[in-house]
C-alpha cells in the first residue's frame, strides 16, 4: 500500500529548489561571514572561487571578477577574512553558495562592524534624512574648508577652484585628518564655521586610505556636528568606492575633493565665454546692418547728384531722405534689442540648473514610484510565501507523526530502510526502526502474530 495520497500534489525537483531558494536567499539577503580560505581556484575567466571555513563547517563561495578591483589585498589560502554578500542556490546542483561583494582583513572587519553599527543607529535615529538636507548655493560667495593644511586633497581642491576664473572668498580651518584627536578637531571646526559671517558652504574633504585612516569621519561626534549645521556641508572624503558616516550626514557628498570643487564651484570662464559669444554675434549683425544702410545712402547720394537739375528741392528731399534713414536705422536697432532681450530670457529659462531641478523633482518622483512598486511585490511575495509554507505544513509527513503516528521501516541489510505494512513480511529477532514525531527507535522483533 502506497504511503502517498493520490489526491495530495507532489512537487517536481525543480517546484522544490525554487521554493528552497525563494526561501534561504530571502532570508539570508545580506550577510556577514567570518572564517578561514580554502581550496582557492581562479580559473582563466578570472573569477575566483573557494570555500569559507571554520573549524566545524565549510560554505562554497564565489568572487566574480568585477568585484576585485574593490580588493586591498590579494586573496590566499588560509587568510582569516570576512566575507560581505548574499547566499544563492544554484538550481541545475541544488547546491547553495555565498556569492561575495567584499573580502575584508580579520582586523579591518571589526571596525567595519564598528561602522554598520553605527550607521544603522543613526539611521535609525534619522540622521540621514532628507529632511537635515540643506540646498547647496549654486553661486557661493565665501566657503570654508576643513581639512588638512599638508594634505594632497585641500591641494586639489584648491587648484581646481583656481582654474575656475571665480571671485570665491576661501577661507581654510586647518585640523588633523587622522588619529584619535582628529575627530574632535573636525566637530570643532565645523561648529566654529557656523559662527564665521557670511559663509555659504562648509566643505569637509581628505585623501584616500584605509577604513583605519578615514575612521575620524566614522565617528558620532562628526556625524552630529554636520546635522546639527545650520550652513550647507559638503564632504569629498577618499576615492569613489570611499564611504563614510560623515558622507551619509552631509548635505551632498562627492566622491573626492576634486569632485566637491568641480561642484560647488561655479565655472565663471565658461559662462563669460557664452557671453562673449553674443556680444560678438550682435556686434558683428550691428556693424553689417550699418554697412548695408552707408552703401544704401551712398547709392542715393549718387542719384540725387544725377537728379540735379531735375530736382529744385535737392536739399528738402536729401534731408527727407536721412531722416527716413535714421527712422529705419532707429527701429532696426529696436528691434534687434527686442529680439536680444528675448533670447536673454530665454537663455535664462533654459538654464542648466533649472532644467536640472526639473530633473531632480522627476527623478524624486520616479523614486518613490519605484519604492511604493517594490513595496507591493515584496508584500505580495510575502502573502505567496505564507500560502505555500501553510500548503506545504499541511502535506508534510511530519503533520502526520504529530498526531501519533509511526513509521516502521527494517534495518536488515538486504531491506533496510523498506517501510513495514505487515507481519508476515517480519521474522522473529529481525530489528525494525520506528520512526516517531520525535526521535527514532531501533526495536527487535520478539513475535510475530498474523
Amino acid at each position: 500500500m502506497s504511503l502517498i495520497n493520490q489526491n495530495e500534489s507532489v512537487l517536481t525537483v525543480t517546484q522544490l529548489t525554487k521554493s528552497i531558494k525563494t526561501l534561504l536567499e530571502g532570508e539570508f539577503r545580506f550577510v556577514r561571514i567570518s572564517g578561514e580560505i580554502s581550496n582557492l581556484k581562479t580559473p582563466f575567466s578570472g573569477h575566483s572561487y573557494f570555500s569559507l571555513k571554520d573549524s566545524q563547517s565549510q560554505v562554497r563561495a564565489v568572487l566574480f571578477k568585477n568585484q576585485k578591483r574593490y580588493l586591498s589585498h590579494t586573496l590566499a589560502d588560509g587568510q582569516q577574512v570576512i566575507c560581505f554578500g548574499r547566499i544563492s542556490v544554484y538550481e541545475p546542483r541544488g547546491d547553495y553558495q555565498l556569492i561575495i561583494d567584499t573580502v575584508e582583513q580579520y582586523g579591518t572587519g571589526n571596525l567595519q562592524i564598528e561602522f554598520e553599527k553605527l550607521k544603522q543607529k543613526l539611521s535609525q535615529q534619522g540622521l540621514f534624512s532628507d529632511k537635515y538636507k540643506k540646498e547647496i548655493p549654486p553661486y557661493p560667495q565665501k566657503i570654508v574648508v576643513i581639512s588638512s593644511p599638508t594634505g594632497a586633497a585641500l591641494r586639489d581642491f584648491l587648484k581646481i577652484a583656481a582654474t575656475r576664473e571665480s571671485s570665491l572668498h576661501i577661507q581654510i580651518l586647518p585640523v588633523r585628518v587622522q588619529g584619535r584627536q582628529a575627530a574632535p578637531e573636525i566637530a570643532g571646526a565645523i561648529h566654529r564655521a557656523n559662527s564665521i559671517d557670511d559663509v555659504d558652504i562648509i566643505v569637509l574633504c581628505r585623501g584616500g586610505g584605509s577604513i583605519e585612516d578615514l575612521w575620524a569621519f566614522n565617528d558620532e561626534q562628526v556625524a552630529r556636528a554636520i546635522v546639527d549645521s545650520q550652513i550647507p556641508l559638503v564632504t569629498g572624503i577618499g576615492h569613489e568606492v570611499d564611504f563614510t558616516i560623515a558622507d551619509f550626514c552631509a548635505d551632498i557628498r562627492c566622491p573626492t575633493p576634486t569632485a566637491a570643487a568641480t561642484q560647488i564651484i561655479p565655472d565663471s570662464a565658461v559662462l563669460k565665454e557664452h557671453l562673449n559669444g553674443l556680444k560678438k554675434r550682435l556686434a558683428f549683425q550691428l556693424h553689417h546692418k550699418i554697412n548695408s544702410f552707408e552703401r544704401l545712402l551712398h547709392n542715393n547720394i549718387r542719384l540725387l547728384s544725377d537728379l540735379d537739375r531735375m530736382f529744385e528741392n535737392l536739399e528738402l528731399r536729401l534731408n527727407l531722405s536721412k531722416t527716413y534713414l535714421f527712422q529705419a536705422a532707429a527701429n532696426s536697432l529696436t528691434k534687434r534689442e527686442n529680439q536680444l532681450n528675448h533670447q536673454l530670457q530665454k537663455l535664462q529659462y533654459n538654464a542648466p540648473l533649472t532644467k536640472l531641478e526639473f530633473h531632480q523633482q522627476k527623478l524624486r518622483l520616479l523614486t518613490d514610484h519605484l519604492v511604493n512598486r517594490m513595496q507591493t511585490r515584496l508584500n505580495n511575495r510575502e502573502s505567496d510565501l505564507s500560502s505555500l509554507a501553510a500548503l506545504l505544513n499541511g502535506v508534510s509527513p511530519l503533520a502526520t507523526l504529530a498526531r501519533g503516528y509511526s513509521i516502521v521501516t527494517q534495518l536488515s541489510t538486504g531491506n533496510k530502510g523498506k517501510v513495514v505494512s505487515r507481519s508476515v513480511d517480519i521474522a522473529k529477532d529481525e530489528k525494525l526502526g520506528i520512526l516517531l514525531h520525535e526521535g527514532f527507535l531501533e526495536c527487535t522483533v520478539t513475535k510475530v502474530k498474523p
